[in-house]
């Protein structure tokens, strides 16, 4: 299956892109998102084990299920005042 990754912030910067598709298998979580990007190295590899992460603009947690035609968003955090 395909998914569509999108970086925001400081995770865009660190990446070096906006946007990437990712073939993944079928039944793969976020988890297996994150940690497949990770290991690809430098710069995904700045990437934290465990990131705020949206699918179809929607927050979830590591262990959603994604489907064909995803989009997850990577959220980087924020701070204020």
């Amino acid at each position: 299956m395909q998914v569509r990754t999108l970086f925001f912030a400081a995770y865009r910067d660190a990446v070096g892109t906006t946007a990437l598709q990712v073939d993944l298998p079928e039944g793969a979580t976020v988890g297996d998102l994150v940690s497949g990007l990770r290991a690809r190295g430098a710069p995904f590899d700045r990437l934290p084990e465990l990131p705020a992460v949206a699918v179809n603009r929607t927050l979830v947690r590591g262990d959603a299920a994604l489907s064909n035609g995803d989009e997850i968003a990577f959220l980087p955090p924020v701070a204020g005042g």
